[in-house]
Parts: structure tokens; sequence; C-alpha cells
């Protein structure tokens, strides 16, 4: 069984549509998100365009601030610092890795936790780790666990494995696991005989950064397989970090690559968006 994406995002965009209307006729406007570029990277470009896309189709805003590749610090921070002032705009992504003559830590940092939306400041991450009650959740795990809770698989008291340690996905994804009361083991590239500890699993969340690293001998029979990796082929063609096709037949159930968490991440930083602005017109 395939777990596309197509299900979670139209449940969402309902939901979505509804909650902006009630935002426009309380406050008279439609919130919005800044995104902010350095350079023309193609994936910055692509991610921008289809993040464009998605929150327009709900009502939400999109105001685009791009700088070029040698944008100075201070130009830079004086934008976010600007941003966050700025009441009209509820939430911000800003594309990363930056240039190396930017210092991206601190960079970072400079946005407030309040308009995060896509959990890249320290403050936002400590609210990952439940550290502090502000910020937001990065979008990529908190889509994983939106797949499994659109398709009625819990968490609770599942043996769960995560194949990757970043900060971006493995890290954050774990204590999102932990939240839902699953017993979770992160693994690597390093670990020893991976497969086996994969193969213990009765959730696998894959985000190894290899191109179809996990073949049929990583898994068993009745397993529901998350694959967070997306790559590109000397060919052209989209792939995970799961041989789709060989692992397909043998689990219970498998997120697809294109058309599983990638679609739904987009959807996850809409509802940031309107979440923020929601917290916003609370408080006026």
């Amino acid at each position: 069984m395939l777990l596309t994406g197509k299900e979670v995002v139209a449940a969402m965009k309902e939901d979505l549509q509804a909650r902006v209307a009630r935002l426009l006729e309380k406050q008279g406007r439609a919130p919005k998100l800044a995104i902010v570029r350095v350079g023309e990277r193609e994936d910055d470009l692509s991610y921008e365009r289809g993040a464009t896309k998605r929150m327009q189709s709900v009502g939400v805003d999109v105001e685009v601030f791009a700088f070029p590749e040698d944008v100075t610090g201070e130009t830079l921070e004086a934008k976010l610092e600007e941003i966050n002032a700025d009441d009209t705009i509820a939430g911000c992504l800003l594309f990363r890795p930056l240039p190396d003559h930017l210092d991206e830590d601190h960079v970072r940092n400079v946005l407030s936790s309040d308009k995060d939306v896509d959990g890249i400041t320290d403050e936002s991450m400590a609210a990952v780790y439940n550290l502090s009650g502000r910020g937001f959740s990065p979008c990529t795990p908190q889509a994983c666990i939106r797949i499994l809770d659109h398709y009625g698989y819990d968490l609770k008291g599942k043996r769960v494995v995560i194949v990757g340690r970043s900060l971006v996905v493995g890290k954050p994804l774990a204590m999102l696991c932990l939240a839902r009361h699953a017993t979770v083991t992160v693994c690597h590239t390093r670990t020893v005989d991976l497969a086996a500890r994969v193969r213990e699993a009765e959730i696998v969340f894959v985000a190894a950064g290899q191109a179809e690293m996990l073949g049929p001998e990583f898994f068993t029979p009745g397993q529901i397989v998350v694959d967070v990796g997306i790559h590109v082929t000397d060919e052209g063609k989209l792939v995970g970090d799961v041989r789709q096709a060989e692992v397909d037949p043998i689990v219970a159930a498998l997120t697809p690559v294109p058309g599983g968490v990638g679609t739904v991440t987009t959807s996850v930083l809409v509802e940031h968006v309107v979440q923020a602005a929601e917290k916003r017109a609370a408080m006026a």
C-alpha cells in the first residue's frame, strides 16, 4: 500500500481554507509568508514555486525577498529584523544553506521564533526538545507524523527506527515520536548491522540522505515505511532513500517518492503560517 501525500494535502487544504477565511474576516487581511532567498539555487527556486502555489491555494499571501549571492550579513540581518517587526507578516521561510561567507548560525537566530515557521532557530529547536514553549517544529518531521495520523497509524507503544540523525529531520523526528509514546531507536550510516536494526522496527523513517540506500534486505512484512529522501538520478528520475519497487511488495505500507513526504511538507509550512497568524490575532 502506498501512503500518498495527495490525500493528506486535500484534507489539510479544506481545513486551512476555512481558517484563513476566518482570519480574513477578523483582521481584514490574509496571513502572509515572507520568503527570504539568497542566490538562485535551483532547489530553492523549485521549493519557492511549490510553496507559493500551495499558499495561494488556501488564500495565504506570499512576499519574496531575494538577495544576490554576495549579500552582506548586515543587509540580510536588517531584512529579517524588518520582517520581525512587520505585523502584516505572519511567518518567514529563510532558505538554507547560506553562502559560506555568511554566519548561518547567527543569521538564522536573528529571525523571531514567533515567525520561524520552519523551525530553524535555536529557540524553535528548544521547543521541540521541550526546553521552551515557543517555536514551530521543522516541517519535514512534522509532515512524517501527519501522514501516519491521516492513515490511522498510532505511534503509541510502537517500536520505531529512524535512519538519519540530522538536526533537520532525524533528531527532531525522534522527539516528535517520543512525544507520541513510541519506543525510538535512532540509527545512521555508521550503525553496525543497520539492516538488523531496521528489521526490528514496526515503523521505519528513512532520512539517510543516500539515494536508494535501503533495499529489501532491510525490511520484513507488516512494517510501515516513511521515506523522507529525495534525489535526482543521472537519468533525471526522482528517487528516495528506499528502493521503492523492491521494498513495496514486502512491507505493509510505504510513502512514495515523489508524491509522499515532500508534498505534505509544504502543507505543514502553510499550516504553520496560519497558526502564527492565529496566535497574533488572538493577542490583538
